[in-house]
């Protein structure tokens, strides 16, 4: 199968070309390079050391044999995506170019429109290009469980079955988004949504938790293959900060109360749902939800696992609790459903089994590079 990756210099979509490519898929990926221009604007970096797109490919080829090809561009440039769909002529995209950190879409009235703009419309663009160039080809969309917010009752996958005043009917699930980034995928959902109804494509909508880890079989191949591991206020997830804070001597920094809870998954995990998406795809006119990740921990909880992995190590972890710059609920309900993908073959790496190879002992060999300056939050959801 002939697969491109949209996003695919970026951290799940760089781990999914390369698996898919050590899989037997033929990819592609398509990239405008923009998270790194982002990293410049915000005068941060990851902490591991990330080599230019074209480098890592060239490695890649002398290390397997395989050729990823690149095309290098912008899906709101629609005259350049229509060409790329024509010329690849893809069996599947895997979609993971939009902006996708709710602090950065957050800083102010044009990080908002900017963050909204291109997720939105680029996904309307590649919408309208499958239809009028491959309408057979699978999409797979990268959501997130943000979408969902923190509602007092369970969370399906996508819909839920409602009867109300005697009547019944199986609707989507309602959405609570906590920022204009999760809003915007809310919109990609319901354009989508609407598309494989009055179009008749296909689509899987993977409702991704937070990933963690920067180890796969194929980015640990060589360092010119490393993956991100982001830890800064605004692109970071709080396990990856933990981390680095903890490698660095700095104390845990938990906002509020530590009581949001939220669903998570390992890297390795990631590109095995995506194969599994493409290996089993939609029917025609089917846009269909899978609730992606393994397992639900409370940022509390994460920091204490943290502070339990690094005392093994011989670190001197402490936690501190900081006013929330978000605003959530800090304690809550949360129990979503996740059996779609379970069913269909994943086989789920657990964080209790990855913490100290994947997180914390990359925190430690590269700690050197960490800047003290990007740890604590900069972005505030009230102004």
């Amino acid at each position: 199968m002939r697969v491109i990756v949209i996003g695919g210099d970026g951290y799940c979509g760089w781990a999914t070309a390369l698996y898919l490519s050590n899989h037997g898929y033929d990819v592609a990926i398509l990239d405008n390079l923009v998270r790194r221009h982002w990293d410049m604007q915000l005068q941060t970096e990851t902490l591991t050391p990330i080599a230019p797109i074209q480098t890592r490919l060239r490695r890649w080829k002398d290390l397997t044999g395989k050729t990823i090809d690149l095309f290098l561009g912008d899906i709101n440039d629609y005259p350049f995506l229509q060409k790329t769909i024509i010329d690849y002529a893809p069996d599947a995209v895997v979609h993971f170019g939009e902006q996708r950190s709710a602090p950065f879409s957050m800083i102010d009235r044009e990080h908002a429109v900017l963050t909204q703009s291109n997720n939105v419309i680029g996904n309307l663009n590649l919408l309208y290009a499958l239809r009028d160039h491959a309408p057979e080809c699978h999409l797979v969309k990268l959501g997130t469980m943000g979408e969902y917010g923190t509602p007092n009752i369970d969370i399906e996958e996508g819909y839920i079955t409602i009867e109300h005043n005697g009547r019944k009917d199986t609707l989507p699930y309602p959405k609570q988004p906590g920022s204009f980034y999760h809003l915007s995928k809310v919109h990609d959902s319901h354009n989508i949504h609407f598309a494989c109804k009055i179009w008749g494509l296909r689509a899987t909508d993977l409702n991704q938790g937070i990933v963690y880890g920067v180890l796969t079989e194929e980015t640990g191949m060589d360092e010119l293959l490393i993956n991100r591991l982001d830890y800064d206020g605004v692109f970071g997830t709080a396990l990856n900060r933990f981390c680095i804070q903890a490698a660095v001597g700095h104390p845990l920094t938990v906002y509020g109360t530590g009581g949001q809870t939220r669903a998570l998954l390992d890297i390795r995990d990631t590109v095995r749902c995506i194969e599994i998406a493409i290996a089993n795809p939609a029917n025609s006119g089917e846009f269909r939800v899978f609730n992606q990740f393994t397992e639900m921990f409370s940022v509390a909880d994460l920091a204490m696992m943290v502070k339990k992995a690094g005392t093994t190590m011989g670190l001197d972890v402490e936690i501190n609790n900081l006013e929330n710059p978000r605003v959530e609920l800090e304690e809550h309900y949360f129990n979503a459903k996740n059996t779609k993908l379970i069913d269909l073959g994943l086989q789920p790496h657990y964080l209790s089994d990855s913490l100290l190879d994947s997180l914390l002992n990359v925190a430690v060999k590269y700690k050197h590079r960490v800047d003290n300056a990007q740890i604590l939050p900069k972005v505030k959801w009230r102004k």
